[in-house]
């Protein structure tokens, strides 16, 4: 970093650039093993080739962002990636190197980058209107929420579109208040709905929570198949609930609040008979039922549209974001009439909720999906990948669990089978060679040592067909905890 900043002292504009390109490109040939690198099948081939970058380096963007940004910014790797191109399932950095992206922006490029269709729509509706308000009519925002209510089950008709995840689950659990006249909410521990007042509260994982007020919110033991007491009997499980509305509330609560699939949480599936067990108990209790679709909705889950429908119930209200317009920021809650009419009571206004150039872009994604039969692909090649994963399992002790559904995949690190120990470093370690071996994959769980794989939905099987190859050929369980104290020294640096 020295030299580099004496080099910057004697340079400027593009000579400065092109001289900080060539120390990137070198970095990067010296920093790839040729021997692992030979072993590897390659990314498949692709008819598509980025413009030249002529912007900013990586060293330059992140110098600006410790300046100008937030230091609780962060990200992940090593050597931070500056992406600056996208096309389908493939992410192009700074040098032109295509990376098989296997997070889509946290499950939020549902179609494909800068899918053909979806940019077409946006690019439309830009130039013919790009904001106006709510108060005046608009046919994007009408035809999105028609089309939108026509993928949900029983009476779920009415909706509020807003500018994110978050804000959806704030809008969700202040209807739920409003409607029941109960304060109490029930989440799910280890959850994550989000980072505002309301949804910190719902959040129970001390990694997300400030030491701000959060009132009112009780979380339940959570369903982990892999870690939770009770195994896969989701009946025990949905005991707690009871006890907590008996022994924390006055006996009526406002609802329960779970994902059906914990993304933040760690692709965690809830166990079986859980939610059908724990709605019919909020409901005696006079409370309604929240689904946070964010990640598992539209097609992720490969079976169902949405994740709730893989536990047979139906919803009081639906939640979603992400995926909804592929990486175009709205988010959205869906009602049904009758709980709607709440907020008739007041005034609710969104400045930007329903904004026309996000709803043509969540049109544009609904038509996509069906069009060209994403949730079928999201099935049949989650489903393939899933199986190569659970056979490479079976083959390394430090995969202690593969889980989730269609192309929403978590694979669990451990050093240990018994014990569950969790491989935090080791899993530090294994995304960066996924990194140079071209796989962008990302992480969670509460001990961060989950790899979250929620590719967009147009990934193949011989994209798939990367990852326990990969895994075969790299990640023996001895030789990734030998080589994981260079990957602490390295984190570490200045």
């Amino acid at each position: 970093m020295q030299r580099i900043s004496k080099i910057s002292g004697a340079l400027s504009g593009g000579n400065l650039r092109l001289c900080r390109r060539s120390l990137s490109q070198l970095a990067q040939t010296q920093s790839t093993p040729v021997d692992d690198d030979a072993r590897l099948p390659k990314i498949p081939p692709f008819d598509y080739t980025p413009p030249p970058y002529t912007g900013p380096s990586a060293v330059e963007i992140l110098k600006m962002r410790q300046d100008y940004l937030s230091p609780a910014l962060f990200h992940l790797y090593s050597n931070p990636l500056n992406i600056v191109d996208g096309k389908m399932q493939y992410l192009f950095d700074e040098n032109g190197r295509r990376y098989l992206d296997a997070f889509g922006g946290i499950a939020t490029v549902c179609c494909g980058h800068c899918h053909p269709d979806v940019v077409e729509a946006v690019v439309n509706q830009t130039k013919r209107l790009q904001h106006s308000t709510i108060l005046y009519l608009n046919h994007a925002i009408a035809e999105f929420a028609e089309a939108l209510a026509s993928k949900m089950p029983g009476d779920l008709k009415v909706v509020f579109f807003t500018n994110s995840g978050t804000e959806a689950n704030e809008l969700a659990m202040m209807i739920a208040r409003l409607y029941t006249g109960c304060h109490d909410i029930i989440s799910l521990r280890n959850a994550y709905h989000g980072n505002a007042a309301g949804t910190m509260g719902a959040t129970a994982q001390c990694h997300y929570k400030f030491n701000v007020v959060q009132s009112g919110v009780h979380h339940a033991l959570n369903p982990d198949q892999y870690r939770g007491v009770f195994g896969s009997d989701g009946l025990k499980y949905a005991r707690d609930v009871q006890d907590l509305i008996d022994y924390g509330t006055c006996g009526n609560v406002a609802a329960f609040l779970a994902e059906a699939i914990q993304g933040v949480g760690g692709i965690l599936e809830l166990a079986p008979g859980y939610l059908p067990a724990v709605y019919s108990t909020i409901r005696k209790a006079g409370g309604l039922c929240i689904a946070d679709e964010v990640q598992a909705g539209f097609a992720r889950t490969g079976s169902h549209f949405w994740g709730f429908e893989v536990h047979g119930v139906v919803p009081d209200i639906v939640t979603m974001a992400k995926g909804i317009a592929n990486g175009v920021p709205i988010g959205a809650v869906v009602t049904t009439p009758e709980i709607a009419k709440v907020l008739t009571h007041r005034t609710y206004f969104n400045t930007f909720g329903g904004n026309p150039v996000s709803t043509a872009s969540g049109l544009a994604v609904l038509r996509v999906i069906e069009n060209e039969r994403l949730q079928e692909n999201a099935h049949v090649v989650g489903s393939y990948l899933k199986d190569r994963l659970t056979s490479v399992k079976e083959k390394h002790e430090i995969i202690g669990d593969v889980r989730g559904r269609g192309l929403m995949l978590g694979v669990e690190l451990v050093t240990d089978w018994q014990l569950k120990t969790p491989a935090k470093a080791e899993t530090i370690h294994v995304m960066d060679k996924m990194k140079e071996m071209g796989v962008l994959i990302g992480k969670g769980g509460f001990y961060g040592n989950v790899f979250r794989i929620t590719p967009p939905l147009c990934f193949t099987k011989e994209d798939a067909g990367r990852f326990p190859s990969g895994c075969d050929g790299l990640h023996n369980f001895k030789d990734v905890k030998k080589k994981a104290g260079w990957m602490e020294i390295i984190t570490s640096s200045p």
